[in-house]
């Protein structure tokens, strides 16, 4: 097949919009859209300027989606004065799995030249996801003990490096897919909290009032297999393997609905997340000042909760894990 732009080879046929793209326009699409995404959610302030940057933490794990978002921020704003980018990486203790990772990410940030810090659940947590996934006191799938860990730690750095917007690399697929869960569940005060901490809607919220530095996903217009060409494309360095804890079931369920909704009507995932984030903002708006936002602090670690001792510090005690001291 060739180009529909101008009659070379196609690399890949997008079914959604009928388009058959050359490496070229194939790569120039992925920035475009991702561009936009970002002009569309306002994710650079007005206030920034030369001499009062953004900074923007990226939390880099090596894999194709977060290596991908790297580089395209890296190619849009190494020459602009508003932002600084740091990017961060998280080893969660799974042996040979997120070493290798961790070698894409040290041979990406030192090409592009990027401030990059590496952080650990054994230095933050005193435990190792291997011992956790072996143990599971509470008999819950690895997945859950380690996103809660890992949010808090990206959450905290990006306080800590006075972050102005946290991003991370979840694409089309992965948006499409919390999309349905929160809707199956029929959480709606999880719907609004979804708008409120990650779609990027910085121009329909009042930032300063939020507990939490402001996530954003540059990538959630990009399918996931289109981010996976680009890097290979690109020939990015990344680790392609899968973590060997990941047993997310009711996800992976979600996400074989999704491809054969997709395969039989292209664009179901596009048409999900266009619904949603509307139906999310509307939910934001009117849970927004309801009593049980996260009001008070965690007795432990002082994170925003409002319990005692925040979901984090539960796991923590659950795994015979141990918080640094302050001292």
């Amino acid at each position: 097949m060739q180009c529909d732009k101008c009659g070379e080879d196609a690399v890949m046929h997008a079914a959604y919009s009928g388009l058959h793209l050359c490496e070229s326009h194939f790569r120039r699409s992925v920035e475009s859209r991702v561009r936009r995404r970002i002009r569309d959610d306002a994710l650079i302030s007005d206030t920034a300027t030369g001499e009062n940057p953004e900074t923007w933490l990226i939390g880099l794990s090596g894999g194709k989606d977060s290596v991908v978002l790297t580089h395209l921020l890296h190619e849009t704003f190494a020459a602009d004065p508003r932002i600084e980018l740091v990017a961060l990486t998280i080893h969660e203790g799974i042996e040979g799995y997120r070493d290798a990772s961790l070698d894409a990410c040290l041979e990406l940030t030192d090409d592009l030249d990027i401030d990059h810090e590496v952080v650990s659940y054994a230095d933050e947590y005193d435990v190792e996801m291997d011992s956790v996934a072996e143990d599971d006191p509470l008999g819950m799938a690895p997945c859950a003990y380690c996103g809660v860990f890992r949010r808090d730690a990206l959450s905290r750095y990006a306080e800590e490096y006075g972050a102005d917007k946290l991003l991370t690399g979840h694409n089309l697929d992965d948006e499409a897919q919390t999309a349905m869960m929160n809707l199956l569940s029929g959480d709606v005060r999880q719907v609004a909290k979804h708008f409120d901490a990650s779609l990027g809607s910085f121009n329909h919220r009042e930032v300063d009032d939020d507990p939490f530095v402001p996530r954003a996903k540059p990538l959630r217009d990009i399918p996931e297999k289109e981010v996976a060409l680009y890097a290979h494309l690109a020939a990015l360095p990344v680790h392609m393997a899968e973590c060997p804890h990941s047993s997310e079931a009711y996800r992976g369920e979600i996400q074989e609905h999704l491809y054969e909704l997709e395969d039989g009507h292209p664009g179901t995932r596009h048409s999900i997340m266009s619904g949603y984030e509307e139906l999310a903002r509307l939910a934001a708006e009117a849970y927004r000042g309801d009593e049980n936002a996260p009001r008070g602090e965690c007795d432990r670690c002082g994170a925003p909760t409002n319990n005692e001792v925040c979901r984090k510090c539960e796991l923590v005690d659950a795994v015979g894990g141990e918080l640094p001291s302050d001292d």
